[in-house]
């Protein structure tokens, strides 16, 4: 599933908002020019990232499908990912098992997965660490304006 984020409006939607042909979008794949693709990317521009999402109370929407108002601050937000990252390193529980019960994201219920995305799809931040990310490799701490995140890098 193709994750839409309007950057004029900084509004995120899991469907392809009204009016918009998808070809038309910055970094969509049918309008990647194989000549210009990343080797770091997918044939087609593309990468897969999982993640977990921390809101706190600064977040651009302070609700989760979890939790209706969400009143933690940055620094609380940043302790709760950092203890999350150190149990995904260890080998304790994967990245996307914990997504299921932790994450602020709806894609909590697909445990994480954002599916394929290209440049432009994403907020800024996120975008430039996950296409640095090689497939396999977890992210530190990634901030947005939805909160702090840890990426993981699928494909």
């Amino acid at each position: 599933m193709v994750y839409y984020y309007n950057r004029r409006t900084k509004e995120s939607t899991w469907d392809l908002p009204e009016g918009i042909d998808p070809r038309d979008i910055k970094g969509y794949a049918n309008n990647q020019d194989p000549q210009n693709i990343d080797p770091l990317e997918g044939g087609d521009g593309r990468i897969r990232a999982s993640h977990l999402l921390v809101k706190h109370e600064k977040s651009r929407r302070p609700s989760s499908w979890k939790e209706p108002n969400i009143t933690r601050t940055k620094d609380e937000a940043l302790a709760l990912i950092k203890s999350y990252h150190s149990r995904i390193i260890s080998g304790e529980i994967t990245l996307g098992e914990l997504a299921v019960t932790e994450s602020d994201c709806s894609s909590a219920k697909r445990n994480g997965d954002l599916s394929y995305f290209g440049r432009g799809q994403m907020q800024p931040s996120f975008e430039e660490a996950a296409f640095k990310l090689k497939v396999g490799e977890l992210s530190e701490p990634v901030w947005s304006d939805s909160g702090v995140h840890l990426i993981l890098r699928t494909d």
